[in-house]
């Protein structure tokens, strides 16, 4: 039996024809046709193009070769050629997990799936654990989001070691049947350190976006900081936003030809969430002259240290009651309990349920000044041009206060206090901190990422790293 190929493009034909043995089955007949397809590829590819066949998969999705079957001459109906052929051209395809749990991570892991599934060379998957359900499904909405897999982890009162074996248990049982070629996480969450243990485990190459961050207190934040630095110590690729972050991952003896400066994603999000016509609520700015917009959560700071930063705020709202605070409140009973005792009863403080990011990042936008504990919120500030008190004695984000945006106040007290008076009285102790420089980023992050997984695949350049 005869079965001939074409593959027709505008400049070049090739025809192929091979004998078969007499009877041939059903899925002889289509892997010999699927054979001589990916054949004339890599004949295409090398003689014509002089590019290696591995490049078949940007090759083919650019020219798009059309495939014909010229005869079938025993009678069988003509097989989907072209299904074959992109059968093909997806299994060149890198195929790329990302993994995350929380609202901050999704964030700023939302551009670069966005980013990864545009890209033809990647076949790209989302897994989220669920360590934060209700923030996390208001990210995944905000963008548009659709989980391949979720863990679904989330108990009431779940502790750090549930959070780390649940992820373990059910991550493994994806990664053994689904296994990517690489699989990425964000920061420092334990959702992040989790997952990269089970990469680590099934011997699959981890990338860490924003790696690189320390205080060199394991303590500081808890558990964070050694979450990172576990998570780096497992990694293959690392994406570190800033250049000091280099620094650090070098220190820690990670080889430097896989660390890739890229900025940081969360910048990438703002330019699709902030909006020049967005009006916070009259029924929550109660047009204020200022806003103050407050964020507190951290594990390190429950109890004395966040009661002595509430006292300092509801201080500070009774001095100067033309500015309200607005405070998006952490799901965790803890911060809410301690809000609402003491921030409760000020008319010029309003206690809100938790943001979406698309509101967070503009109620940011509108606000004379942010007090906060996130890392997160250290990034995203500079980029609107207001300044930072940031309620923590360390930070892994040295860079904005090298740069004069953020302040570290602490929790005392009298110290926070004393820092809002003199950003409310002093105009240019005020102006100094607003019109830092941001050295997060330039909302390109994710393209860098994506270019630097492609150079690991030998699929593209090494990408410029990004300068402040």
């Amino acid at each position: 039996m005869d079965i001939g190929i074409a593959i027709s493009t505008k400049k070049l034909r090739f025809k192929l024809t091979s004998e078969l043995a007499e009877g041939p089955s059903e899925n002889l007949v289509a892997d010999s046709v699927y054979l001589f397809a990916k054949t004339i590829f890599d004949l295409f590819l090398q003689e014509k193009l002089n590019r290696k066949p591995s490049s078949s998969i940007i090759i083919f999705n650019s020219f798009i070769p059309v495939i014909y079957l010229i005869s079938f001459d025993f009678g069988y109906k003509l097989l989907p050629i072209k299904y074959l052929a992109f059968k093909e051209v997806n299994k060149l395809k890198k195929k790329i997990f990302l993994v995350f749990g929380t609202r901050p991570e999704a964030i700023k892991m939302a551009p670069l799936a966005k980013q990864l599934a545009s890209d033809e060379r990647f076949s790209t998957k989302v897994i989220v654990t669920g360590q934060h359900r209700e923030m996390l499904d208001q990210v995944l909405q905000s963008f548009s989001i659709i989980p391949d897999y979720d863990l679904n982890i989330m108990h009431q009162g779940q502790t750090l070691s549930d959070i780390t074996s649940r992820v373990l248990e059910k991550l493994t049982a994806i990664l053994v049947k689904d296994r990517p070629d690489i699989l990425l996480v964000h920061g420092d969450t334990t959702t992040t350190f989790s997952a990269a243990l089970a990469a680590f485990y099934q011997q699959i190459p981890i990338g860490h976006v924003e790696a690189g961050l320390s205080t060199w207190n394991k303590y500081s934040p808890f558990p964070e900081e050694l979450n990172r630095q576990l998570t780096d110590d497992l990694t293959e690729l690392y994406f570190a936003p800033t250049p000091q972050s280099k620094d650090n991952l070098i220190k820690e003896n990670h080889p430097a030809q896989h660390i890739y400066i890229t900025g940081n994603t969360a910048i990438d999000a703002m330019k699709k969430t902030v909006r020049p016509d967005y009006e916070i609520p009259a029924a929550i700015s109660k047009k204020q002259k200022r806003i103050v917009l407050v964020t507190m959560h951290r594990r390190e700071n429950l109890g004395e240290p966040m009661h002595s930063v509430f006292k300092a705020i509801k201080q500070a709202a009774v001095d100067y009651p033309d500015t309200q605070f607005i405070f998006p409140m952490h799901k965790n009973p803890t911060v809410r309990k301690a809000a609402q005792e003491l921030l409760g009863a000020l008319d010029n403080v309003s206690l809100i349920e938790p943001l979406d990011v698309v509101d967070f990042h503009n109620y940011a936008k509108q606000s004379y000044l942010i007090l906060t504990d996130s890392g997160g919120v250290q990034e995203e500030a500079p980029s609107l041009g207001v300044p930072v008190l940031v309620l923590r004695d360390q930070t892994e984000r040295p860079e904005g206060v090298a740069a004069g945006t953020l302040r570290l106040v602490g929790t005392d007290q009298q110290t926070v206090y004393s820092a809002i008076k003199e950003l409310f009285d002093n105009p240019n102790s005020y102006e100094k901190m607003a019109r830092a420089n941001n050295p997060y980023g330039d909302g390109k992050a994710s393209e860098r990422i994506a270019a630097a997984i492609a150079h690991y695949f030998q699929l593209g350049e090494r990408p410029q790293d990004f300068s402040q």
